[in-house]
């Protein structure tokens, strides 16, 4: 199925099948984990492959066909779509193969590392007519979606200013400094491109306007590995809103409930402040999570929990919307994630510089 068929299922294939992809691509995304999710309707997940055979048990013990090569994958005609997860480098090469073979496809974020890789599979896709995503994953947070609900609907007043952090423990353990977000500058996994990417679209989602400037600055050298510890960025919005984005690997802030609290936001407006606590990681916000994510409003002297009306899986929706697209026969352009890409790459550039600022828009 190309395009077209709207009771028709989508079949995909996971491509690079590591542990996000296990537990909240297949698990969660494809409700793979019948325990805690009721099958997809118009998507099923059917294979897997990884550069590396360690992870086939893994696939097999879910259920799904393990490919000896990303060829035989590529070449099986029941598959409709892919969903490519491996390290940042293979993002293109690997889409642009799958988008020559007529897959769809999803792209983990961000969508490549070098904006003309990025720009060359959106131009593919659209070739071809196929339809392309990018996993910004976090817009379909139920919590995030009613913050962006109240902003709009005014509940802050006009917003004056707006902060957004996502800092955790990786990089402190040798082990985890050699693997490719933080041993490869190139591959740009470091904090700026694997979790600054995160908070610069959830800026423009829960802002609604676009960034057209940037300036970061690194943060000052403690661990030992090649990337960066962390960046502070300040972005411009379309609107002349202004804002400041901090991540940070190899960070510290004690129980696990402390670390969760620091992947979240806080935008101010004339009559209140909007926190978001957790709001911006791989969780949605089930019962059965091991923290819960919270939203408050400051406002009037007062502090007001708030809570979606409903919860659905983050990784789930990204999944619904793309077969959605394929079925409609409307595919998908992927553009958002040249444009993200385009703001992570100015904050390198300009961190570079010395925090100068660079125009984007």
């Amino acid at each position: 199925m190309r395009n077209g068929g709207k009771n028709q299922v989508v079949r995909y294939a996971v491509i690079g099948f590591g542990g996000i992809a296990e537990n909240r691509i297949a698990r969660e995304g494809f409700a793979l984990d019948r325990r805690r999710f009721a099958p997809l309707q118009g998507a099923v997940l059917t294979g897997a492959w990884s550069r590396s055979d360690r992870r086939r048990k893994a696939a097999e013990e879910l259920g799904l066909c393990w490919y000896e090569s990303l060829e035989s994958l590529l070449a099986d005609e029941r598959l409709d779509a892919v969903f490519i997860a491996g390290n940042n480098a293979t993002h293109v090469p690997y889409a642009l193969q799958a988008l020559q073979a007529g897959k769809h496809v999803i792209l983990e974020k961000p969508m490549g590392v070098t904006l003309e890789g990025a720009e060359a599979v959106t131009a593919a896709a659209a070739a071809a007519g196929l339809s392309l995503s990018v996993d910004h994953m976090m817009r379909r947070n139920g919590f995030n979606r009613k913050a962006r609900e109240m902003l709009i609907s005014g509940d802050c007043g006009a917003v004056q200013h707006a902060e957004f952090h996502i800092a955790g423990s990786f990089g402190r353990q040798p082990e985890e400094r050699t693997t490719w977000r933080c041993a490869d500058p190139e591959e740009l996994g470091g904090p700026i491109g694997d979790i600054g990417s995160h908070c610069l679209y959830m800026a423009e989602y829960l802002l609604g306007s676009p960034i057209v400037r940037i300036a970061a600055v690194y943060e000052p050298k403690v661990l030992p590995m090649p990337v960066e510890d962390g960046a502070l960025i300040r972005f411009e919005l379309a609107s002349g809103v202004r804002g400041v984005i901090r991540v940070a690997f190899g960070v510290s802030y004690g129980t696990p409930e402390e670390m969760q609290d620091q992947l979240g936001y806080e935008i101010y407006g004339t009559v209140g402040t909007l926190r978001g606590y957790g709001v911006l990681g791989q969780l949605s916000g089930h019962e059965d999570e091991p923290r819960p994510l919270r939203l408050e409003l400051s406002r009037d002297g007062e502090l007001l929990p708030i809570r979606p009306e409903h919860t659905e899986n983050i990784y789930r929706q990204v999944i619904e919307e793309h077969a959605a697209s394929i079925r409609n026969g409307n595919p998908l352009s992927g553009e958002e994630g040249v444009h993200n890409l385009r703001l992570c790459l100015a904050a390198h550039a300009s961190a570079r510089q010395g925090g100068v600022w660079i125009d984007v828009c």
